[in-house]
């Protein structure tokens, strides 16, 4: 099972889930596991019966909610510790250096760090990440409200230097989300509806979407990618 994850003090269950989408709709399996403080998934994912900890699945995604690390899942599921999980792709929600440290971040194979310039977000983020002994490589998920590329520049900046003591190495590319309100009460309605539904996104957020899940999907001929998305947006 290949192990992604996606850190930072920003808010990422609804990206993390439109992600998870695309993925299942390419044939994997994938398993998200929410390991937030908030565990935002309990309460806007649907689940029979929630409780302090429980997997559900919800538009062909599998969601653990409430597990400490993968082996509280593992016996959750009755699993042998030794054995693997029969999932493709395991997308981990973390806001928490316990977090980090339980689920050994250290070990992932993608780690997407995400942000927004509010300073809450930016400090959450690196303190998620200041207790690392072992250098992690990352790549920045920005969320901006259209800034210009000064300004993008400066958060930016402002973001390396937070960071400069951390065991962090940065890729080079960066995937850039608008945070318009249009987008937003898209996702608000996906959560209303219990769907994920892509065709009111913006166009610019459905392909930084698509930039995402190609990183992830880097076995995937791209073109084939976006077919898929295609039948998604039309809802096929």
């Amino acid at each position: 099972m290949r192990k992604i994850g996606f850190i930072g003090g920003y808010d990422k269950t609804d990206l993390i889930m439109c992600v998870a989408k695309i993925l299942v709709e390419m044939g994997k399996q994938v398993l998200v596991v929410d390991a937030t403080l908030t565990q935002k998934a309990k309460y806007v994912i649907p689940a029979i019966k929630p409780s302090k900890a429980y997997i559900t699945s919800y538009e062909g995604i599998d969601i653990a909610v409430g597990f400490e690390n993968f082996n509280d899942i593992k016996q959750f599921l009755g699993m042998p510790q030794m054995l693997d999980f029969n999932y493709d792709i395991s997308i981990i929600d973390l806001d928490t250096a316990e977090g980090v440290q339980n689920f050994e971040l250290q070990t992932f194979e993608q780690i997407y760090f995400v942000t927004s310039n509010d300073m809450y977000s930016i400090k959450k983020g690196i303190e998620s990440i200041n207790n690392l002994t072992t250098p992690i490589q990352a790549f920045k998920v920005l969320f901006s409200r259209g800034a210009s590329t000064v300004a993008l520049k400066k958060e930016d900046d402002y973001l390396n230097f937070l960071s400069s003591n951390s065991k962090i190495i940065w890729n080079e590319e960066k995937i850039y989300f608008p945070y318009e309100i249009g987008d937003q009460t898209v996702l608000y309605e996906n959560q209303s509806i219990a769907r994920i539904k892509f065709k009111k996104l913006s166009s610019q957020y459905k392909e930084s979407l698509l930039n995402l899940a190609s990183k992830i999907l880097i076995e995937i001929d791209y073109n084939s990618l976006r077919k898929t998305f295609k039948r998604l947006e039309r809802g096929v």
